[in-house]
């Protein structure tokens, strides 16, 4: 028990990265999110995990995480895109598995190996590797692009299963991957922050025998600042079956979700953002 005790500590210390699991974003990492203030509870699943995205002791991002059905609900971060190797290692949240386990970011591995945990118990906690193999005509696709990041730890952080989702492959690699790079170039020019939540609405299909959703749709949602006096917005969303993205307005974005969702007239930005 001592050794299994040691192992930990010495893992914990190797700052692989760090994930908490919180109670909310106000108070743990509000930075993300425009004014700081994050979506409203119209987007929150039955099951959810507020997850403040940490690797070697910075934050990086956030993710709202369904724990019934394995998938983000949305990630938030800061646009700040740059060139940089792809990662190829992915990751996954002990900490999702109960507060004892490390706030690293782990592979899974790891977890086996040193930590005791079994797949089966880690697989029960969320979505694991073997969850994306086989896929016929979809791919993991990530709410938060490590694109949109200009340096290595921080493109690294992007690549937990918490913040991928099964998404059609034809989408991910073109009208979604043209908004990524090239829209987002072109609407962010003059922007001195821009503040990104992208999202995904639990559809009716599902993967790896029922344990992982497959999204409905997939959405993206950006507030700019351009100077202490304006503030801009925009949207996309796109069917996940489609190779298609449909431009919006933030309100039109708001006033989609809220009918496909279900839950209440969702507010994904402070009321600042133009929703016009």
């Amino acid at each position: 028990m001592l050794g299994l005790l040691l192992l930990q500590v010495l893992a914990s210390c190797l700052w692989l990265g760090h994930s908490e699991v919180v109670n909310s974003f106000e108070t743990s990492c509000p930075q993300f999110f425009f004014r700081e203030i994050p979506p409203n509870e119209a987007l929150e699943p039955q099951k959810p995990a507020w997850i403040c995205q940490r690797y070697k002791n910075q934050y990086y991002f956030a993710t709202l995480y369904d724990r019934k059905m394995r998938i983000p609900v949305y990630s938030a971060y800061i646009y700040q895109p740059g060139p940089g190797k792809r990662p190829k290692t992915w990751l996954v949240e002990p900490q999702l598995l109960g507060p004892i386990y490390p706030k690293t970011m782990e592979k899974e591995w790891t977890l086996l190996n040193h930590y005791n945990v079994s797949l089966e118990k880690l697989s029960q906690s969320q979505a694991i590797l073997h969850d994306y193999k086989n896929l016929t005509g979809l791919n993991r696709g990530h709410l938060n692009p490590n694109g949109h990041h200009d340096d290595y730890s921080s493109r690294i952080a992007t690549f937990t299963l918490t913040n991928i989702v099964p998404q059609d492959e034809k989408l991910n690699g073109g009208a979604w991957n043209n908004y990524e790079q090239q829209t987002m170039m072109r609407r962010t020019q003059g922007c001195t922050t821009t503040y990104v939540i992208v999202g995904a609405v639990p559809g009716n299909n599902y993967i790896a025998k029922g344990r992982v959703n497959k999204p409905s749709h997939l959405w993206s949602a950006a507030c700019c600042m351009v100077d202490n006096n304006y503030v801009k917005a925009w949207a996309v969303i796109a069917e996940n079956d489609k190779n298609e993205v449909q431009l919006l307005t933030l309100g039109e974005l708001e006033d989609t979700l809220t009918e496909l969702y279900g839950r209440g007239q969702v507010s994904l930005f402070d009321s600042d953002c133009p929703r016009e």
